[in-house]
């Protein structure tokens, strides 16, 4: 780090930024950083970052401001708040899972301004933020990108950090993933508690899935949490289902429809509303093993113990 590198702001510390920002600092990146939790502030000082009082004083004195925000109404509140501030030449980041319309609100100010814009939504959970292993689709000029990247690298996977094309492309990028994984748990919760409710063997049948055509990385790598009983509290159903209703919106925008979407997004709001707002995002297997009436965790123990 030297007194001429350049001064990142960072603001939203959750689950996800926090262990991001705490990666740029563990890589000498000189970090100034504010989020409404005073902790979550505390732990990055602590990490040697410095505090912003206020969004304003962040926003005045960094050349690239990253945001890692809950969601549209949020990202559109920071850069109303910010783009009158910016430095000319700085970057804004948008790390968020949001939509194209929140981060274009401000755009005719940015320009003015000589403020240049990226969204970089990301995927990988918190282990992936913890390891600065995410994947990170970034829409928007590829010579911003280019001025950006090391520090897009130190967050997640060199090799995944992917331009995904202009403005507005890795917010649409983002939604679809999520889209496709959440319906990925709801098809595969339904063929587990089918199968083992008609008399197969748990792990028969998941090893079969994963022998045949069925096969997939969310079967492989995400699925086996639940034979453990843990539906990732990480990240929160209402979090989810925000995603959800981003997604199924998109879909509304241009003009496809979306039917298969739609029901997944209704089975995660049933879910939430059984369990609640902060339940764990693979709360829906939970939902379709009190339908079946058994549990996953159980079955795959008693086939372990049998063993």
């Amino acid at each position: 780090m030297t007194d001429n590198s350049p001064l990142v702001g960072f603001i939203g510390l959750g689950h996800m930024g926090g262990h991001m920002s705490a990666n740029l600092v563990a890589a000498g990146h000189r970090l100034l950083v504010h989020d409404l939790n005073d902790t979550a502030v505390r732990r990055l000082v602590d990490l040697g970052a410095e505090r912003a009082e206020s969004v304003a004083a962040l926003a005045g004195q960094c050349d690239v401001v990253i945001t890692m925000l809950p969601g549209p109404p949020q990202v559109e509140g920071i850069i109303r708040e910010m783009a009158p501030l910016l430095r000319p030449g700085a970057v804004w980041i948008d790390m968020s899972t949001s939509t194209p319309a929140a981060a274009r609100v401000m755009d005719e100010v940015l320009a003015e301004r000589g403020v240049f814009r990226l969204d970089a939504p990301v995927s990988g959970m918190a282990k992936g933020a913890a390891s600065g292993m995410l994947q990170i689709f970034v829409g928007g000029d590829a010579e911003v990108l280019a001025t950006v990247r090391p520090l897009l690298e130190v967050m997640g996977d060199p090799d995944r950090v992917l331009h995904v094309g202009g403005l507005g492309a890795g917010y649409t990028v983002k939604l679809m993933i999520n889209q496709l994984w959440f319906s990925h748990l709801v098809a595969s919760a339904e063929v587990l508690t089918v199968g083992l409710k008609a008399g197969v063997d748990l792990g028969v049948l998941h090893r079969s899935l994963l022998a045949s055509p069925a096969a997939s990385s969310f079967l492989a790598d995400d699925l086996p949490s639940i034979f453990v009983g843990d539906y990732d509290e990480s990240f929160a159903m209402k979090l989810a289902c925000k995603d959800l209703g981003l997604s199924i919106d998109l879909g509304r925008d241009v003009g496809v429809p979306t039917p298969l979407s739609a029901h997944v997004e209704q089975t995660y709001r049933t879910a939430l509303a059984m369990y609640g707002p902060d339940a764990g995002e693979m709360t829906p297997v939970r939902l379709a093993e009190q339908i079946a009436g058994l549990e996953l965790r159980q079955a795959l123990a008693a086939v372990e113990d049998a063993a």
